[in-house]
């Protein structure tokens, strides 16, 4: 189950950077971006800028009452959908074993080998904290496995020596991730104004129907749900709405500042 995180009070965030042109998102299931960091995709393609998903599973294993290989079917076409709404085109799902991913060297190896595919300048995951709110609202072990990988892959990629059957294979070494994001993380300290695509962010979510209907969730209302989230991230910004993000550097002598 998915919980919004919660910022500590007062804190201010500071805008992304946005002199860039290509972006790689890695998450462990669809529908992890849709809750609430899909309305900054739709800033972000509306600007021109590229996006590109990887998702390691299918989610085949998030509703109850439905057999994994129909649930596969049904959300990879949610995700699509989702993608759609919010002007991202490129989707691969990796084929690993939702609710069970494994931090480890071939996570890593999968994710950068991704990087080097896609040659993106930022890569952007979910939260991989232990927590959602820095407390007790406990995050998924896929999403912390994910997050973990993502971070040492995109530094992996750089590195010639490291993963040299990608490099056999054609992928050569990729050194441009310049940060790496971790949406709606309890430590964020970054955020972008999604007040003009709040609205496609919460069609994105919607599109995962069939996933919503089967938690269970009856009085759940996705508007609702991510306006709480993106009103508090939007006023630390100074804005209406906001998504934020916790931002990790790769560039040498590079720091959260910049």
């Amino acid at each position: 189950m998915w919980h919004r995180g919660r910022m500590a009070e007062n804190r201010r965030l500071k805008p992304l950077r946005e002199d860039w042109e290509r972006a790689l998102v890695v998450v462990a299931h669809p529908d992890d971006m849709e809750f609430g960091a899909a309305a900054a995709v739709a800033r972000w393609t509306d600007q021109g800028k590229q996006v590109t998903y990887c998702l390691l599973t299918s989610g085949e294993a998030g509703i109850d009452g439905m057999e994994p290989d129909e649930c596969r079917r049904v959300r990879e076409a949610e995700q699509r959908e989702s993608c759609r709404i919010v002007g991202v085109e490129a989707v691969e799902f990796l084929g690993w074993p939702d609710g069970v991913v494994e931090y480890g060297v071939a996570l890593r190896a999968e994710i950068a080998g991704a990087v080097r595919r896609h040659r993106p300048e930022i890569l952007i995951t979910n939260n991989f904290r232990d927590t959602w709110d820095g407390a007790v609202a406990l995050n998924q072990p896929d999403h912390i496995a994910t997050g973990k990988a993502s971070l040492d892959g995109a530094r992996d990629a750089a590195n010639r020596w490291v993963f040299r059957d990608q490099l056999a294979a054609g992928l050569e070494p990729w050194a441009g991730v310049l940060e790496v994001w971790a949406a709606s993380s309890p430590e964020s300290g970054h955020g972008a104004d999604v007040t003009d695509g709040f609205d496609r962010g919460v069609a994105s979510l919607q599109a995962h129907q069939a996933y919503l209907d089967g938690l269970g969730w009856t009085d759940f209302d996705p508007a609702e749900f991510l306006e709480g989230g993106a009103r508090m991230s939007g006023s630390a910004l100074g804005v209406k709405y906001g998504s934020a993000f916790e931002v990790f550097p790769l560039q040498w002598g590079a720091t959260q500042d910049e």
